[in-house]
């Protein structure tokens, strides 16, 4: 999960960036804020059936050298209101990785992940952008060197088991150089955005869809998770998972979120524009995953969430309303073989 967060933070600026250069200033940012004052699920979620008295064991599993595939698609599409006038913007990107055990030490796993494969298609108030490292020789776009630069990228996670949770996250320098020398005018952006902490929430959730335990149907559990990208903002997320039985082999997880974007507290000049103030909310998310408990690792999973609201941004102190609604949907499959060899 890691690497996707990446180019769909960069992706969602891009909402307001391009848009912004031809004179519509647009901008993407998602969004609901849980009031933490009781736990309680999110307003759509699901009543969670009654416990029932057999239970499953969720946990993850490793086996040293044995390397795991994950093909990860997100499809984004964007109504925008800039003064009177509609942009339409639509993403879709597939990432494919491969995740490989590398060495256990007591609790903590040390897990090599690389990007095999990336498809990106973008459209934004017409203009088209594309990108598939399958196909290296196709068009070339503005942004065709970025993604080139993320095919084959790696990262090596120390993972604690037993809360499944990120220790440390290495090889970052060399990603964030590798970027830089891709697209010299982001580094003050990058350099902004993609400290240690930040990759490690960007981690997390792809291993605290578990809890590392045995649950009963209608057993729940929560995760919190605050991801800081400089002056892009930040994203704090509420996700509540409820154990709903059998289908066939594998246990249904479901997932109810809630998701609330902050603007950073300045551009520092990384950035052509400022978002200056967002009231965006989630009026719908929910997913399942299910959960191959033999192998210890999610086989199939999907998420929606839909976003309504307005935010200002400032560019050259020229401050433009704009109202957003968004659709988003993210599926994963994994698999013992790489998809397509």
């Amino acid at each position: 999960m890691t690497l996707r967060w990446i180019p769909m933070a960069l992706l969602s600026l891009g909402v307001v960036w391009l848009p912004a250069m031809a004179q519509e200033k647009a901008a993407e940012k998602p969004k609901e804020a849980p009031k933490e004052a009781a736990k309680e699920a999110p307003k759509d979620a699901p009543k969670a059936p009654a416990s029932s008295g057999a239970k499953a064991k969720l946990a993850w599993t490793f086996t040293k050298d044995k390397t795991f595939y994950q093909s990860m698609t997100t499809t984004t599409k964007q109504e925008l209101v800039v003064q009177g006038s509609k942009v339409n913007q639509e993403q879709k990107q597939t990432f494919l990785f491969a995740w490989t055990p590398t060495k256990q030490e007591g609790d903590t796993w040390t897990l090599k992940q690389k990007i095999e494969a990336v498809e990106m298609a973008i459209d934004i108030g017409g203009t088209k952008i594309e990108y598939n490292s399958k196909n290296p020789s196709g068009p070339g776009n503005p942004l065709s060197e970025f993604f080139k630069a993320l095919v084959g990228a790696e990262f090596t996670v120390l993972l604690d088991t037993k809360e499944n949770k990120i220790i440390k996250v290495l090889d970052r320098e060399e990603f964030v150089k590798k970027l830089v020398n891709a697209n010299p005018a982001m580094q003050p952006l990058l350099n902004g955005i993609l400290d240690e902490k930040a990759f490690i929430d960007m981690s997390e959730p792809t291993f605290r869809v578990v809890p590392n335990k045995e649950v009963a149907q209608g057993d729940s559990w929560e995760l919190k998770n605050t991801l800081k990208l400089g002056p892009i903002g930040s994203y704090l997320s509420d996700y509540r998972y409820t154990y709903n039985g059998k289908a066939n082999a594998l246990d249904k997880i479901g997932i109810t979120a809630t998701l609330k974007y902050e603007p950073g507290s300045s551009s520092s000049g990384a950035l052509p524009f400022k978002i200056e103030k967002a009231t965006l909310e989630s009026t719908k998310a929910s997913g399942e995953v299910l959960f191959d408990s033999a192998k210890g690792r999610p086989a199939k999973s999907s998420m929606t969430m839909d976003v309504k609201g307005n935010l200002t941004i400032d560019i050259s102190g020229t401050k433009t309303p704009v109202e957003l609604t968004q659709s988003q949907t993210t599926t994963t499959e994994t698999s013992d073989t790489k998809p397509g060899a």
